[in-house]
């Protein structure tokens, strides 16, 4: 085991989650984690299925005296968000990930640790074949592709698990219980743009340093968008000065909050006065964004002939397309305090050689929401006489208060320890929103242990709150 992971308690568990950092799991790259799965199995000599698309599930029998217990199924995603900082050397395709202890805390060195959704994977898998845990029935099912699209779950056949009652392990607040989540859509604009020759001399634009984060979980933040920061200063600049768009390239998950970007631009004349007017409008953001995103940095590079760019006109679509796009909480649930109802994350941007490709995903509890903003993304792209699509489509989860599952964990956590728990929905997605739809009558919760800054190399684990995860899912087992 690694060094830093030594003694910590459960140890089965994070002995697990040792091994599954150094698999290669990247969403739709998920074919090493998921015959790791098969492997597992057979080793422990557990009855399993794998599907054409890469799921797993994993059965293990009741312990003995517990046979007429109901069969619960443990669910966990095996894919990780892959991001890193810039400057950090790293191959998401063949390198494990790097661990790091930080006090009470385990990170990764400069990527996501994928403790989202390692942990929960890895306790799963730790309560059927550990000796010491006694349980009815188990199927642990293990979903690809959660972080990208949810096709995992998607594409479960209605015969694939048995249970009634499912425990996601994906929430990452110890103490807080998930019992609902938004349901999302995608909306991708795509369009050819006209390129011209040029003989110009310009700038590579970089904004760096902002927080990023989950595009559900932090939207509510206030952060920067890294897509939004970058035209807005270009915007400015075109304001009094001419110029074209060779490249603008940002974010690489529509589910994660754009951290960097840079543009490359061309012009007749490159002037002092335009660093100076890009640099003013970067410290109005800066000045704005300071208590969100403390550590934005800009890096303005000249560069001699950068030759074929965008239309001027084409140009000027693009950043007229980008600021008009909208961005953030776009509405506050009215029947819970404090829930964001409807938001939307202009996620990702590429513009190379004439391409225009952007991608933004939004997310909403109400489907009143989700197809107003997702029209006014689409109003957007008609005025800039773009294309447009729709992809990853997803319902949302209906919360029970009432609910059998939520009433025991809620009560045996209260027990455990001396406290009540948050009962909550989240603006995220889940997969137990389809797959409660696909099993109809599940009865589900999700909880897990505290993860902070997933989808992001900041991503942290707190070790103590594993261990209060681990106890009360055992209980939880015990008396359900």
């Amino acid at each position: 085991m690694h060094k830093v992971l030594q003694g910590l308690k459960p140890e089965k568990l994070w002995e697990i989650f040792d091994q599954i950092r150094q698999i290669p799991r990247s969403s739709k790259k998920e074919e090493k984690i998921s015959q790791f799965l098969v492997e597992f199995a057979k080793k422990h000599n557990l009855e399993y299925k794998q599907d054409d698309l890469g799921n797993v599930v994993i059965k293990k029998p009741a312990s003995k005296g517990m046979e007429k217990k109901p069969t619960v199924v443990l669910q966990a995603h095996m894919d990780m968000v892959c991001e890193k900082n810039s400057d950090k050397k790293f191959n998401f395709d063949t390198d494990p990930i790097e661990l790091v202890r930080d006090g009470d805390w385990i990170k990764a060195d400069g990527t996501t640790l994928g403790a989202d959704n390692g942990i929960g994977l890895a306790a799963a898998l730790a309560v059927v074949i550990d000796p010491g845990v006694k349980t009815g029935p188990i199927e642990v099912l293990a979903t690809v592709d959660e972080e990208t699209g949810l096709t995992g779950a998607f594409g479960l056949k209605e015969d694939f698990i048995s249970g009634k009652i499912l425990l996601n392990l994906d929430s990452e607040e110890e103490g807080e219980f998930v019992i609902g989540c938004a349901g999302g859509k995608d909306t991708n604009i795509t369009f050819k743009a006209k390129t011209i020759d040029t003989m110009y001399d310009g700038y590579e634009i970089k904004v760096s340093g902002l927080k990023g984060g989950h595009s559900g979980m932090d939207i509510n933040t206030g952060r920067a968008n890294s897509i939004k920061l970058l035209a807005g200063m270009l915007f400015d600049l075109s304001k009094s000065n001419e110029f074209v768009i060779k490249e603008f390239k940002a974010g690489n998950k529509r589910n994660a909050i754009p951290r960097e970007a840079t543009a490359v631009i061309g012009m007749a004349k490159c002037s002092d006065e335009i660093v100076k007017i890009l640099e003013n409008s970067f410290e109005k953001a800066k000045q704005y964004y300071k208590n969100t995103d403390p550590d934005l940095a800009l890096e303005i590079t000249y560069k001699e002939n950068v030759g074929s760019c965008l239309s001027v006109e084409d140009s000027n679509r693009i950043l007229n397309l980008l600021v008009s796009l909208p961005h953030g909480v776009i509405a506050m649930s009215q029947a819970i305090e404090g829930l964001v109802e409807t938001s939307t994350n202009l996620a990702i941007i590429d513009v190379r050689d004439g391409n225009v490709e952007i991608s933004e995903m939004s997310r909403s509890s109400a489907d009143y929401g989700i197809e107003s903003v997702v029209n006014q993304i689409v109003a957007n792209a008609k005025l800039a006489n773009a294309e447009y699509s729709h992809s990853s489509e997803y319902p949302g989860w209906q919360p029970d208060p009432e609910s059998n599952i939520v009433k025991l964990v809620a009560k045996v956590y209260e027990e455990l320890f001396n406290k009540k728990p948050e009962i909550k929905a989240i603006h995220a997605g889940l997969e137990t929103g389809i797959i409660g739809k696909k099993f109809e009558g599940m009865d589900m919760v999700s909880f897990g242990p505290t993860i902070q800054n997933p989808h992001s190399p900041d991503e942290r684990v707190n070790i103590p709150s594993v261990e209060k995860f681990w106890t009360l899912l055992l209980t939880v087992l015990e008396k359900v």
